[in-house]
C-alpha cells in the first residue's frame, strides 16, 4: 500500500541521470522544486540542474554540494531555468544564469528545514511535498540495489549523496520511504529506492533523517 506519495499526485518528473558529475545535491533540490511547482501551479516542468552546478556558490559543482545552497541561489536569482533552456552537460561550466530567461513559476520565497533525526516530522513534510535529504550511499549493496524489496542496509551515516523523498508506504507491516535517485532508470526500481522507515537508528536508514530541506513557494 502506498501512502503520502507525490508520485501519485503527478508531482514528479521522469528519472534523470547525473552521470559522472557528483551533482546529486542539485538533482535532489530540483526534484523537490519540480514537485512543489506542480502541486502549487498544476504545471509539471523539468528544471535545470546544470544552472545550479554552474552557478551555486558554496557548493563545488561536480565535486559535490548542498541542496540548501541550491535553494538559496534560486531565491536570490528570482527563479531557475527550465531543463530545455539550460540543459544538463555532466560537467561544470561557466554560469549563464543572467543570460537565461527564468520561469517565474519556478521561483521560491524561502526553504524549510525538517527537524533533525525525526522521521515523524519528515513524514509530515513529505505528506505535503517532496523533500531533499542526504544519505550514505557508500555500501555496494546500496549502489547495486535492483529494486528487490525494501532496502534496510547495510549502510552508515557518512552522508555522501542526496536523494529526494517523494512518498512513503507500508507493505506487509514493513514501512518504507520512496526515494527518487539520479542514477538513471536502470538503477534500483526504475530509478527509485524503497528505504526502510522508522528504524531504530535515530538518524534513519542510511542517515536520511539527518538533514531534510524543502522549497516554499
Amino acid at each position: 500500500m502506498m501512502r503520502g506519495s507525490t508520485r501519485t499526485r503527478g508531482a514528479v518528473t521522469d528519472i534523470k541521470d547525473q552521470g559522472s558529475c557528483a551533482s546529486s545535491w542539485a538533482f535532489a533540490a530540483v526534484a523537490a522544486l519540480e514537485g512543489i511547482v506542480k502541486i502549487k501551479t498544476g504545471d509539471l516542468i523539468s528544471l535545470s540542474e546544470q544552472e545550479l552546478v554552474d552557478c551555486v556558490t558554496g557548493s563545488d559543482g561536480c565535486d559535490g554540494g548542498w541542496s540548501q545552497k541550491a535553494f538559496e541561489f534560486i531565491i536570490s536569482n528570482g527563479g531557475i531555468a527550465t531543463e530545455v533552456k539550460y540543459p544538463y552537460k555532466n560537467v561544470q561550466g561557466k554560469c549563464r544564469a543572467n543570460k537565461i530567461e527564468q520561469d517565474k513559476k519556478a521561483s521560491i520565497r524561502e526553504y524549510g528545514t525538517v527537524p533533525r533525526k525525526n522521521e515523524t516530522m519528515l513524514m509530515a513534510a513529505v505528506a505535503q511535498q517532496p523533500v531533499a535529504v542526504y544519505i550514505d550511499s557508500s555500501s555496494s549493496n546500496f549502489q547495486f540495489y535492483s529494486g528487490d524489496g525494501i532496502y534496510d542496509g547495510p549502510c552508515g551515516v557518512q552522508l555522501d549523496h542526496a536523494v529526494t523523498i517523494v512518498g512513503y508506504g507500508e507493505n506487509k507491516g514493513k514501512k518504507y520511504w520512496i526515494a527518487k535517485n539520479s542514477w538513471g532508470k536502470s538503477w534500483g526500481y526504475n530509478g527509485y529506492i524503497y528505504l526502510a522507515k522508522d528504524v531504530h537508528e535515530i538518524s534513519g536508514m542510511c542517515g536520511l533523517a539527518t538533514h531534510g530541506y524543502y522549497p516554499i513557494m
